[in-house]
């Protein structure tokens, strides 16, 4: 019997499974040599010597963040003309922020999405734009500034890591220009839309390009002054800028929920000769408390009021059917050809 040859994706996937593992043992390696050394009880000392000034404004600055977030949903509410309001757009992208960071992007990101949309009446294939939108939107301002983060060398790569210097200079030109050829493609293509798969693309205006790299941008910005701020300036913001997009990279190229370690593993490796260890711990264990638990709590109430809503839309909707069949069967080929334009 004759078996076929495993195929170049199975390869590819073996691969990356394969750099996944090694980055991911890299990084337990890497915390055990910097963890063994750390002075817990010290580093509890440095945590509650955090001053109210600092945390406040450390919090401002997670608050921030989470509020331009909540903006990511709106530019697909726009573009796809959906049926849900801008209050309801922002809760869901705020839940699913949350969950994201904590959980990792398939329960936050793209599972919530689906559970919390499909409630309120959108079908699978308004969500899946919906999802795409938001995580084209959200990576927009991540190859903008790593991209001039990496490309002008506000930080270099810790020694033994094997993308170099010259690697992570070439990795922020490749950001850049990604950019550039999207934003440039949104402004100059005849051709606005693809299909791909079953699947449509559509590009959106210059404008509208520009406008999400803005606001996903100040997203990560707010993030990386919360580690600045937290810091209290024993760096300057453009090196914790460039280390927290570096570790922002490592983390999604885990996929560790929530970078956990792997945070931890590139800041100590980058600035442990910078920052007394323990102060650097005890800012990013800070950090994890104001940007990632803290707004979890706030998360959990808000899911389960969008449930409830979600709930009592999907009853209002069947008795609606129930006491009109003849108005939904009319209603189905149009909701149809919404769904395909």
């Amino acid at each position: 019997m004759q078996t076929n040859p495993p195929s170049r994706q199975h390869h590819y996937q073996l691969l990356k499974r394969g750099l996944a593992v090694a980055f991911f043992l890299l990084v337990a390696w890497l915390i055990y040599r910097y963890g063994r050394t750390l002075d817990w009880q010290q580093i509890w000392r440095s945590v509650q010597q955090i001053d109210r000034s600092t945390l406040l404004l450390a919090a401002a600055c997670s608050i921030g963040s989470y509020a331009v977030y909540a903006c990511v949903d709106l530019f697909a509410r726009h573009a796809l003309r959906l049926q849900v309001s801008k209050a309801k757009a922002m809760a869901i992208a705020f839940v699913c922020y949350a969950f994201n960071l904590n959980f990792g992007s398939w329960v936050g990101s793209i599972g919530f999405r689906y559970r919390l949309y499909s409630r309120i009446g959108l079908d699978a294939e308004q969500v899946t734009r919906v999802v795409g939108m938001s995580l084209v939107t959200n990576w927009s301002g991540y190859f903008l500034l790593a991209g001039v983060a990496f490309a002008f060398n506000f930080v270099k790569p810790p020694a033994g890591w094997e993308i170099g210097r010259l690697g992570l200079t070439i990795a922020g030109v490749a950001l850049l220009a990604t950019l550039v050829l999207y934003i440039g493609a949104s402004a100059l293509a005849k051709r606005r839309s693809w299909t791909i798969r079953g699947r449509e693309l559509s590009l959106p205006s210059a404008g509208f390009a520009t406008l999400q790299v803005l606001v996903s941008s100040l997203n990560w910005l707010l993030i990386a002054g919360i580690l600045y701020v937290l810091l209290r300036q024993h760096v300057d913001f453009p090196l914790v800028l460039g280390v927290f997009l570096l570790a922002a990279i490592a983390g999604a190229a885990t996929h560790v929920p929530a970078g956990l370690g792997v945070t931890e593993a590139v800041f100590f490796a980058v600035l442990g000769s910078r920052v007394p260890h323990a102060e650097l711990f005890a800012a990013l264990l800070t950090y994890r408390a104001l940007y990632y638990l803290m707004p979890l709590c706030a998360a959990i109430p808000v899911y389960f009021l969008l449930e409830a809503q979600g709930r009592s839309h999907k009853l209002d909707a069947e008795n609606d059917a129930a006491e009109h069949p003849e108005e939904t069967a009319a209603a189905i080929p149009q909701q149809q050809r919404s769904a395909q334009t």
